[in-house]
């Protein structure tokens, strides 16, 4: 039986619809907090997210949101706290992955990458700030790829994780005063879209032998968000099965 820590808090997930995003809602929502999440571009992977959940006596919705469209996502914060008059919990999810050899990536590509990736972060944690009182939490979904590359082709990817993991620490410098803790959830190799195909070769580099899950990933966030994890604050936890140990 689940606890449910997050009774009667309201959480925003960015790029909820899919993968660790959905992982995350689902934990979210099952800790209970009223979950609202955003999609760019899954409707249907959301609308069945929503489905699901509803089917199990929980709460969550989905809003169509670009995270590179700072006025949408803003609009989306004030929304959602709008609703219960406050937000609890603010988790930046929404990422995009670009890896391929220097010579073939371009300006465009790391314009649109740090958009959604670190930009989005920052308007995101902004604007949530502004609505959180004592006990809000934020949260961004990094990479252990801020610690490590360990293949060619990841360096805008990993610059853009490693700008999250920084921002981390300046926003708990900032927020944690007013009684706002601010973290960084780093996954390795998880059961997703981006891994797809990959399995068979990272699972020999993992001492736990096998991929992590996202509901694994969800679980880590919702006990950040929650009562017992109040003096954690700027820290970037990698979640990997000891990939990078």
């Amino acid at each position: 039986m689940t606890i449910r820590f997050l009774e009667g808090k309201t959480a925003l997930v960015t790029g909820g619809s899919r993968g660790i995003g959905a992982g995350i809602v689902r934990s979210l929502a099952e800790a209970g907090a009223h979950v609202t999440f955003t999609y760019a571009s899954a409707s249907a992977a959301a609308d069945a997210l929503v489905g699901e959940l509803a089917g199990r006596g929980l709460r969550a919705r989905a809003v169509r949101v670009d995270s590179a469209d700072d006025k949408a996502l803003v609009a989306a914060v004030a929304e959602t706290a709008g609703q219960s008059g406050s937000l609890d919990i603010f988790v930046s999810s929404a990422g995009l992955l670009v890896h391929a050899p220097l010579a073939e990536t371009s300006v465009d590509d790391y314009d649109r990458l740090f958009a959604v990736n670190v930009r989005a972060v920052f308007v995101g944690a902004k604007a949530a700030a502004s609505f959180m009182g004592e006990g809000g939490s934020i949260i961004s979904i990094g990479s252990i790829s801020a610690e490590r590359a360990g293949v060619e082709g990841a360096a805008l990817y990993c610059s853009s994780k490693g700008a999250v993991q920084s921002m981390t620490r300046g926003l708990a410098r900032d927020l944690g005063p007013r009684g706002i803790t601010v973290n960084n959830v780093q996954p390795g190799p998880i059961t997703t879209d981006m891994t797809e195909g990959y399995a068979e070769m990272l699972v020999p580099m993992i001492p736990v032998g096998r991929l992590g899950k996202p509901e694994e990933v969800g679980a880590l966030v919702a006990f950040l968000a929650g009562p017992n994890a109040r003096y954690i604050n700027g820290a970037s936890i990698d979640i990997d099965g000891g990939f990078i140990a």
